[in-house]
């Protein structure tokens, strides 16, 4: 694993609240009038090698769809595209095009551009609250949060110094050990962890489905590496995101404690897919998640 730009260092966020606050100016996009209607503009995190961060650039776009729809139409779900890697030191422009207003429904494809290029086309849609069956897979039981450690308390003077306890504006808490620095000690294609902001949100629905869509790409791909006895930093492992879907069937406050239940089913063809469920601490489950990502590691690198 290559050491993060220096000049990184000097733009992350120095603390908690610094990180919370970049993620909201983040969120907040720019209306583009003079490019018309629904094109919005926004900047991006400073990140340690130049790469849009992708569950940033998810939910921008999500955001960008919210605003051309009413808010009595919550986001229900998104498939998205990750075309092209995006420059974070570049602004990304988020062109929105009104597919369908149905009397329940709306439908809406965002493209996020920059320099001219989509780096992610997403199809979002929005339904007005309606009564209906319900029923849910259960939450497994796992230790609080408050029990397990921090990545930043985990990792604090190891490999990978700052970058692994980089200050983010999502809390995230293993279960079971993380992969960052050392693999699995034992092979599963299941895990766990626990995830919340790292401050209080505005009282926004809207805001907080976009801030689960932003933390919903954080780990996804990892049960692929947990499968495998691989981590983070085996040389020559590659990952990107491909597609991103996800679907909100119940409200939850992305400031709350929220666990985060992963697994994957099936990896093949330098390919593997993620899925997760999302559940709030009282064991509603709050949405579902689902990824497929290039995995790439040199035989040389794999287990043996």
């Amino acid at each position: 694993m290559r050491e993060p730009d220096p000049a990184w260092q000097e733009k992350a966020p120095a603390d908690a609240d610094e990180a919370l606050e970049t993620l909201l100016r983040v969120l907040d996009l720019r209306a583009v009038p003079a490019e018309g209607d629904d094109v919005f503009t926004g900047e991006s995190q400073p990140q340690p090698w130049g790469r849009v961060y992708g569950g940033q650039v998810l939910a921008q776009s999500l955001v960008a769809a919210q605003r051309t729809v009413d808010a009595d139409r919550p986001v229900h779900s998104l498939h998205g595209y990750f075309l092209r890697a995006g420059d974070s030191n570049e602004p990304i422009s988020f062109a929105v095009e009104r597919l369908r207003d149905g009397r329940s429904f709306s439908a809406r494809r965002t493209h996020a551009l920059q320099f001219g290029r989509p780096i992610l086309s997403m199809i979002v849609s929005f339904q007005e609250p309606a009564d209906g069956v319900d029923h849910a897979e259960p939450m497994p039981s796992v230790p609080a949060p408050e029990t397990l450690p921090s990545v930043a308390e985990r990792f604090a003077g190891t490999y990978g110094g700052n970058y692994w306890v980089r200050q983010r504006p999502i809390d995230l808490r293993h279960v079971e050990e993380p992969l960052y620095v050392d693999p699995a000690k034992e092979p599963s294609t299941r895990q766990s962890l626990w995830m919340r902001a790292v401050g209080r949100l505005p009282d926004d629905p809207a805001l907080h489905a976009a801030v689960l869509a932003y933390a919903s790409d954080y780990s996804l791909l990892e049960p692929i590496l947990r499968a495998h006895g691989l981590a983070f930093i085996t040389p020559g492992l590659k990952m990107a995101s491909l597609d991103h879907a996800m679907w909100w069937h119940r409200p939850a406050r992305a400031d709350d404690w929220l666990l985060y239940t992963q697994e994957s089913p099936s990896a093949q063809g330098s390919r593997g897919l993620g899925l997760g469920r999302i559940y709030t601490r009282d064991g509603t489950l709050a949405c579902s998640v689902a990824q497929e990502g290039m995995v790439r590691v040199p035989r040389e690198s794999l287990p043996r």
